[in-house]
């Protein structure tokens, strides 16, 4: 049986230029970097806003956690993670599915 190589040779530092060090051109880099850097700000505003109509839903409904919980189809914990704004923790697709299952379609519109 052969041995698999489990031998860490590289760690990137927090916050440095990942397209930097994968060998490209400054300039091209920090254009990766940047272009990057700002899709993952929509996605996680896109995220919040999506949070924020659940959180609201939950609130205009009087519902303690563990109500929502069950009406979204997810755990108590899920549902805290919801009205925190954690949306590392979500994908627009789980949170879109939550919000129809509570009456409130999403519609993208594309500007």
């Amino acid at each position: 049986m052969s041995k698999i190589d489990t031998r860490i040779r590289h760690v990137t530092k927090p916050g440095a230029n990942l397209f930097a060090e994968l060998g490209f051109a400054s300039d091209e880099a920090q254009r990766y970097q940047d272009e990057s850097r700002a899709l993952i700000g929509q996605t996680l505003a896109l995220k919040e806003q999506l949070m924020g109509e659940l959180a609201s839903w939950i609130e205009d409904h009087h519902l303690k956690q563990a109500e929502a919980a069950e009406v979204l189809h997810v755990t108590r914990p899920r549902v805290s993670d919801v009205v925190n704004k954690k949306a590392g923790k979500f994908t627009i697709d789980a949170l879109v599915e939550m919000l129809a299952r509570v009456g409130k379609p999403v519609k993208v519109v594309i500007g």
